[in-house]
């Protein structure tokens, strides 16, 4: 009988059995990720709203005193042009009595003060620009209305002032401020 030396005991390393079970592996992970991409590609914007990321609206046909709407990024946004007794009453107030004293506005840190200088745009304090979206379940309030003829949302009886900022019902934050600059004396730009 032959004998056997050490290096023939060693079991073979290689074998089919993990080529296949490396390779059903392999397949499986291509399989799910390519079942899962759907899903996850969903989420990206849509073509319309990437084509209006950035709209520029003409404001000189808006009278004092009245609003227009634009949808901007599938949202409305309040354009108003304030008279002054809106803009004397907006500074009146003090933030610190309002139920959310945070400006809401993307061009100032997140604890910037929601005075009406902080909500509007510098050299612009005639007009009052914010997306027009309760902030309580994303109704769009009615202008003109409520306790401070600016904006009241009917359905759970949210009142904001000249500002925009909420100063009764459930609605738990201002109105937000979007991204905006005047790009003339009366062209605005949202993005």
């Amino acid at each position: 009988m032959a004998q056997l030396d050490q290096h023939d005991m060693d079991p073979p390393t290689g074998t089919r059995r993990d080529f296949l079970f490396v390779a059903t592996g392999a397949a499986g992970g291509i399989a799910a990720a390519a079942a899962v991409w759907p899903l996850i590609n969903q989420m990206n914007p849509s073509a319309d709203v990437q084509a209006l990321a950035s709209i520029q609206a003409d404001d000189a046909g808006v009278a004092v005193g009245s609003q227009i709407t634009i949808k901007f990024l599938g949202k409305p946004v309040f354009v108003r042009r304030r008279t002054q007794a809106d803009i004397d009453a907006a500074r009146e107030v003090d933030p610190s009595t309002l139920p959310d004293p945070y400006a809401r506005n993307p061009a100032l840190p997140s604890d910037a003060p929601a005075t009406d200088e902080n909500r509007t745009l510098p050299g612009h304090e005639g007009w009052m620009v914010m997306i027009g979206v309760c902030t309580h379940l994303g109704c769009v309030p009615l202008s003109d209305a409520g306790a401070f003829n600016a904006w009241f949302c009917p359905c759970h009886g949210s009142t904001y002032d000249t500002a925009g900022r909420i100063r009764s019902g459930p609605a738990p934050e201002n109105l937000h401020i979007p991204v905006a600059s005047f790009v003339s004396d009366t062209v605005l730009q949202l993005g």
